[in-house]
């Protein structure tokens, strides 16, 4: 009778565990689609002003900084949103740093950070918004509290899933960058939550980010697939140095206002200049996919000058007080630097190289080399692409990527400070 009544009330916390895992991903898909929504809607309204005034750049970017500061200091405890290190911290050190304000916090944050130029992607608010989702379903049900784990992965891979469309990525996600735990409830949770937030954006808010018209590949240009692995592994160091030594040195200016209207010259400057570099910079993508490759090579100095100066726009944007990470900028550059790589050795070597594939899989290893999470990055881009025929060169250059990355500077931006504690 005793082991009756203790199997019932293990079935039943284990059901309610994934109710509560199930009720976040809903909550956590509607997050993170109407967060993707507003962000695309006036990301493309404020863009589509630079055209017909492109001197409006130098005051965006100070009304959306000043604004996220008001927000801070006035209505979110004047506490700076750490990003992933918050979730981090949660999960590894048992913290309770995921307070119910961090979800309206990050979500009006990333919100104002994007659509006002500042360039980076919401990604990143909307993983700590949906973990924090996850965390406060711990804290409403007092035995839940021992599955906070669980809960804010939950949370996490459901905001990804809702993202992308890409179930297999949110769940590789948590895994990979927050808790490799083992526990069969604990992935039992992470699945009910990516299902529910799955299905929730499949049938209400799912549109396809990019296009792509990908036929095949050549088993002669897998040694330049390995290239531009090497290549994204590097390129990704630079990305992570320059978001850590500029987020140290506008952490070390001690008057807010001196920051933000630094901040915000130095991003309205780059962005008067090369437009692309605005904001998440997904229709600076979709413009790289009508470039023919006679047109590309034309534009080459100023594709190599947005590849070179994303890395920096995305670190003030991120020192300054902008919300976001290198998720969106990941796939940004890493398609810039696939077709740079395809254009330059199709033009000099005449390989006959297929530039799409070139961008798709550059995005991925980038990316890879970015978080450290290739197989994240491997079934994300994929699942953007919307077919996996370039499933085999993906992984090679996602590897490569970020074992030369780990290899050259062993930290992410997610993992630096708390390395360094």
């Amino acid at each position: 009778m005793n082991n009756r009544s203790y199997q019932y009330k293990k079935a039943e916390r284990v059901g309610a565990v994934l109710l509560a895992a199930a009720f976040t991903g809903v909550l956590s898909a509607l997050v993170a689609d109407t967060l993707k929504v507003m962000t695309e809607h006036y990301e493309e309204q404020f863009f589509h002003q630079l055209h017909e005034n492109k001197y409006l750049i130098f005051l965006l970017p100070l009304i959306g900084l000043s604004t996220i500061h008001i927000l801070r200091k006035y209505l979110f405890r004047n506490k700076a949103n750490k990003g992933i290190k918050e979730v981090l911290d949660t999960i590894n050190k048992n913290d309770s740093t995921l307070p119910a304000y961090k979800i309206p916090s990050h979500y009006f944050n990333g919100f104002l950070t994007v659509i006002f130029g500042g360039s980076t992607g919401i990604e990143v608010s909307t993983v700590v918004a949906t973990a924090s989702i996850g965390a406060l379903s711990s804290r409403k049900v007092s035995f839940l509290k021992k599955y906070r784990t669980d809960l804010v992965c939950s949370g996490l891979a459901a905001g990804v899933t809702a993202l992308f469309n890409a179930p297999i990525a949110g769940f590789l996600f948590a895994f990979e960058v927050f808790t490799r735990r083992k526990s069969k409830l604990h992935t039992a949770s992470v699945i009910t939550a990516i299902l529910s937030s799955y299905l929730l954006t499949k049938f209400f808010f799912f549109k396809q980010i990019f296009h792509f018209n990908v036929a095949g590949w050549q088993q002669h240009a897998l040694p330049y697939f390995v290239l531009l692995g090497v290549l994204a592994g590097c390129y990704s160091v630079y990305l992570t140095r320059s978001v850590i030594v500029f987020k140290q040195y506008f952490g070390a200016i001690p008057k807010s206002y001196f920051k933000i209207l630094l901040g915000s010259f130095i991003i309205s400057s780059l962005i008067f200049f090369y437009p692309s570099l605005y904001g998440e910079g997904y229709s600076g993508i979709k413009d790289l996919m009508k470039l023919t490759p006679q047109s590309a090579m034309v534009v080459m100095f100023s594709l190599v000058m947005v590849l070179a100066l994303k890395p920096l726009i995305t670190s003030v944007t991120l020192g300054a007080g902008g919300d976001g990470g290198v998720f969106a900028p990941s796939l940004f550059m890493g398609a810039f630097l696939g077709l740079i790589v395809c254009t330059i050795l199709n033009h000099f070597f005449h390989l006959n190289l297929v530039p799409v594939n070139f961008m798709l899989i550059g995005m991925a290893a980038v990316l890879s080399g970015s978080i450290h999470a290739p197989f994240t990055s491997i079934f994300l881009v994929c699942a953007v692409a919307d077919n996996y025929v370039l499933f085999v060169p993906i992984v090679i250059a996602c590897l490569i990527a970020k074992f030369v990355a780990h290899f050259i500077f062993p930290h992410t931006v997610y993992t630096y400070k708390v390395a360094h504690k």
